[in-house]
């Protein structure tokens, strides 16, 4: 059965707005040779999207000024703000981006242990009020939450975890209460992977895991092109995998003893300070993070042999049940290591395993959890707004 016209008009309003998102200003042939449409068709659809309020003139083509063929349609960016947060135990980040993501405004506010549950929640919703008037949003559409934790497929919320703090969970609560704004809230590797699969390492892969290693440890399974999370939101959740080389085994209320404790940034510190290894962090920069780098810079090659002997023992242990063809190794640690610790990695993973499995370093890093959260309240609000009456 053909599409009735009202149906027919949506998809080709949608098809033109995808256009415009992923190629920038067009204009009205271009946009026609783009999609296909006649010219009536595209002069019909640029004049219900500008009347939509979605789309406007943003200049024009050319060396000379050539009238209405030369003129350049864009997508009206301001037409809605985004926030992004990336929640860690003791801070909170958050950038504020216009509907393309474009970057308006970023900061970070400290948030010590000691802090209250309620303090703790206070300032982390403060500090999205205000990085959002110092980016010139009136009122946020959307906003992404990247967290540690596990997230109840069934329900989306952030469930409790033992070693997270109770702020977590309250706060976006929170934001859905003092912001008139729609909230997501994702586990942060998850986020991470998205980015790298976006923007990173990743970009050419659409079966891969990544490998998180920062203060904690974690994984990422997107296969097919699908994020996997499992029946209770648990999937990658590496830092409990019993592992050899530990003092004991994790337990379902700590990952002591599992692979955490050979790749979380306390175990790194350790094995740094085994092989009389220094380093002065940069601002925000982790310690272990600090560590790797000046291994890499310095060519110290027993720190890192022995950490990628760590490393290889979680990045085996994915390939074997997954055998995902790709493992990225991401967060801080995974960002400073590089190349050189990714292809050390590769050679023990190679010769522990039959399968063909490709180590890369991150691309993003840490700044992958920020930008994957942003990239989910930015498909989020466009899926609203170019949706037919959005």
């Amino acid at each position: 059965m053909p599409a009735s016209p009202s149906t027919a008009r949506a998809i080709n309003d949608r098809l033109a707005l995808r256009l415009l998102q992923h190629e920038g200003p067009l204009t009205a042939g271009q946009l026609k040779q783009l999609t296909g449409l006649s010219r009536p068709s595209v002069a019909d659809l640029v004049e219900r999207l500008q009347g939509s309020g979605l789309i406007t003139v943003v200049g024009e083509t050319g060396e000379r000024r050539r009238g209405p063929n030369a003129r350049l349609y864009g997508i009206v960016a301001d037409r809605a703000h985004l926030a992004a947060l990336d929640v860690r135990t003791e801070s909170v980040s958050v950038v504020v981006a216009d509907l393309l993501g474009a970057q308006l405004a970023e900061a970070t506010v400290p948030i010590g242990g000691g802090t209250g549950t309620g303090d703790a929640v206070e300032r982390a919703v403060a500090l999205v009020e205000r990085t959002a008037r110092a980016g010139g949003a009136g009122r946020l559409h959307t906003v992404g939450v990247g967290a540690p934790g596990l997230i109840d497929p069934a329900t989306g919320d952030l469930r409790d975890s033992a070693g997270l703090p109770t702020w977590h969970r309250r706060l976006v609560a929170a934001l859905t209460e003092r912001l008139p704004a729609r909230v997501l809230v994702e586990n942060e590797t998850n986020l991470a992977a998205r980015a790298e699969q976006r923007d990173g390492a990743a970009h050419d892969r659409d079966t891969f895991v990544l490998l998180w290693l920062g203060a904690g440890t974690g994984a990422a399974v997107v296969l097919d092109g699908t994020l996997r999370r499992g029946a209770s939101g648990g999937t990658g959740e590496i830092g409990f995998l019993p592992v050899p080389g530990t003092a004991g085994l994790p337990s379902a209320t700590a990952c002591d003893g599992g692979f955490h404790s050979l790749a979380g940034s306390a175990a790194v510190e350790e094995l740094a300070a085994d092989h009389g290894l220094k380093a002065t962090p940069e601002p925000s920069e982790l310690p272990a993070a600090a560590l790797v780098r000046h291994a890499v810079e310095s060519c110290h090659t027993p720190f890192l042999d022995a950490l990628a002997d760590r490393v290889a023992i979680g990045a085996a242990s994915v390939t074997a049940v997954l055998d995902p063809g790709c493992v990225v190794l991401g967060g801080e640690l995974g960002r400073a290591g590089g190349e050189v610790l990714a292809g050390r990695v590769g050679e023990r993973v190679a010769a522990m395993s039959p399968l063909r499995t490709e180590v890369r370093a991150s691309v993003l890093g840490g700044a992958a959890v920020l930008r994957g959260a942003l990239l989910t309240a930015r498909d989020a609000a466009q899926e609203e707004l170019f949706a037919p009456g959005g």
